[in-house]
């Protein structure tokens, strides 16, 4: 994979990179598209199913419906162990039959053994349904990329760190036997000189990389764009000050935007959102929200439960900490995802 000509924004403590205007995002004519390149779709809360009990109606529907209407048509459904590497498959094919009546939104799909997962590997039998799944997916043209897969020191109660870099590994070495060879969909948390150790001999065998869920250092990051990978920003991205500094640097060329929904939702006390109320940038209200799931009404949006439609305020946050305009934040994301995944569109 081409390592591209690293930005002279990566530097810490640079405020306002050289080739960026800075100005507070505004309003414009402009209708922002989206592509949200990581959600956990197959999670049963879509389904209205919490801790194995159904506690209000299935509003998958709904939820794709709502991202439709602001924009989000295309969504990346991420794989993460054996069981969803086939859920996740036809989860994309009922939102093809529904497409109609769910607001027009376009599912693929990831396949790979996240690293909470890796013990998976180990178990018998599993190579023999995982290749059938990963190349079913591949046939079936909704497969778009491996992973998640990698290295979460933080979560070593899942799996240790021998265990998930033993996993890790061997998925690498297997993908890289498969034709056409599809881009990687990584994740790296405490973890990044052994990921970038195990990664590296591999890499270059693979169409593009993505590290979502981005939440390391400065240097670290600068080492990801150095290899030509591209970083996903979602809410988990801009908690902290240090965060912002980060996105700040990142350039545009190299990022994509997710949600990660059911999870890392975009807080008001994140520092993202405190530099947007100081700058009087006003965030788009998101619709409804029930915050019991017992008196869930059709339409509303389920508190604590980050779902697409959210894309709208990680993209603004962006373009708020980079001084730039949305429409740039949002044609750059929405380029550098078609360029990897291509997603139904012309890769140049």
């Amino acid at each position: 994979m081409a390592s591209p000509t690293v930005s002279p924004t990566l530097e810490a403590g640079q405020t306002t990179p050289p080739t960026e205007a800075a100005a507070t995002p505004t309003p414009t004519s402009y209708k922002p598209r989206y592509i949200d390149v990581a959600l956990n779709l197959a999670d049963p809360v879509f389904r209205g199913i919490y801790h194995s009990q159904q506690r209000h109606d299935d509003d998958l529907g709904g939820v794709l419906k709502r991202a439709g209407a602001v924009g989000c048509s295309k969504i990346l459904v991420t794989g993460s162990d054996l069981h969803n590497s086939k859920t996740c498959v036809d989860l994309c094919k009922e939102i093809a039959d529904n497409s109609e009546a769910w607001g027009g939104v376009k599912a693929w799909s990831t396949v790979g053994i996240h690293p909470c997962h890796a013990k998976e590997v180990d178990e018998e039998g599993f190579w023999d349904t995982f290749k059938t799944r990963v190349e079913e997916g591949m046939k079936s043209g909704y497969v778009k990329a491996f992973g998640e897969f990698g290295l979460d020191y933080d979560r070593l109660e899942w799996a240790d760190a021998e265990t998930q870099r033993r996993a890790f590994t061997a998925q690498l070495e297997y993908f890289r036997t498969l034709t056409p060879a599809l881009p990687l969909f990584l994740h790296s948390r405490a973890a990044h000189k052994d990921f970038l150790e195990l990664l590296k001999p591999h890499l270059s065998h693979f169409p593009g990389a993505l590290v979502h869920s981005f939440t390391g250092t400065l240097e670290e990051v600068q080492e990801l764009v150095e290899l030509g990978c591209y970083v996903g920003i979602n809410g988990c991205s801009l908690k902290t000050d240090e965060n912002l500094e980060i996105v700040r640097a990142l350039p545009l060329d190299r990022i994509m935007l997710e949600t990660d929904g059911p999870w890392c939702e975009m807080r008001k006390s994140s520092a993202a959102c405190k530099l947007m109320d100081k700058k009087g940038v006003e965030l788009p209200d998101l619709g409804p929200l029930c915050k019991k799931k017992e008196k869930w009404v059709e339409g509303q949006r389920i508190n604590g439960r980050n779902e697409p439609v959210a894309i709208q305020w990680v993209a603004l946050a962006v373009a708020t900490i980079k001084e730039v305009s949305l429409e740039e934040v949002c044609e750059a994301a929405w380029k550098n995802s078609i360029q990897v995944f291509g997603l139904g569109e012309y890769q140049q």
